[in-house]
């Protein structure tokens, strides 16, 4: 509506409407800072347990092995929910870590594997083939086998 009654002008806009827009907002957020204030002074204990939150089990365990608590008995009964989130984020990263540890030391582990087959001359390929050929004579016996079992019941 106003942009109709204002037009496209860019500084009229900023000469008029800014300031009425300005004036409502700070308006807006001091209603809103006196409802918290009338709400805080009915019911103090509501507001301190706002941005906190009671831990699970899962959330204990993570608090403790991040460190924040020596004990799961030295946890509060509820915690902000700030706390929470570092200690998750201190977890991730611990987490991270041992995941890269352990790829690498895969990645060793592979690598002296493979040249210690190299070594003795197992290669994968002739060992396929090795392999292969074994079950293809197997499956010839099995067929010259039933073929002999089919002439002498023929004969």
């Amino acid at each position: 509506m106003l942009g109709r009654l204002l037009g496209h002008n860019p500084g009229l806009w900023q000469q008029v409407a800014q300031p009425i827009l300005r004036s409502t907002r700070a308006a807006g957020s001091k209603a809103r800072n006196t409802q918290d204030m009338a709400l805080q002074m009915a019911d103090p204990g509501k507001e301190a347990f706002r941005n906190e939150r009671r831990p699970t089990n899962f959330d204990k365990k993570v608090l403790v092995w991040s460190g924040c608590f020596k004990k799961e008995e030295d946890i509060p009964r509820h915690i902000l929910y700030e706390v929470l989130n570092t200690a998750r984020n201190i977890v991730r990263i611990k987490v991270c870590y041992i995941m890269i540890a352990l790829t690498v030391l895969g990645c060793v582990t592979m690598t002296i594997i493979g040249k210690e087959a190299a070594k003795k001359d197992l290669v994968l390929l002739r060992v396929n083939t090795e392999k292969k050929a074994k079950w293809r004579a197997e499956v010839k016996k099995g067929q010259e086998a039933a073929v002999g079992i089919i002439v002498m019941k023929v004969i």
